[in-house]
């Protein structure tokens, strides 16, 4: 499993990606997470308002800091 945050490294951004390493965690399940910073690649993706979470390539919540409880379900 890939899951992607997307933002620029504002604390909503790091925030993002504490709450995903915690599901993941939590889980206990085998995932890569990783952090994009690049804004053309954010935009590429269509983002345009962070923080984004993309699991396995899809977006799942963008310009917003979901619980580490709604990325656990994001993750089942």
């Amino acid at each position: 499993m890939k899951i992607e945050v997307l933002g620029m490294g504002c604390p909503k951004c790091r925030k993002v990606e504490e709450n995903a390493r915690k599901a993941v965690k939590e889980l206990g399940i085998k995932a890569e997470v990783s952090h994009v910073y690049d804004a053309v690649e954010i935009a590429r993706r269509g983002i345009v308002s962070t923080p984004a979470l993309v699991v396995n390539g899809k977006v799942k919540v963008a310009g917003r800091v979901p619980t580490v409880d709604e990325i656990k379900r994001f993750l089942k």
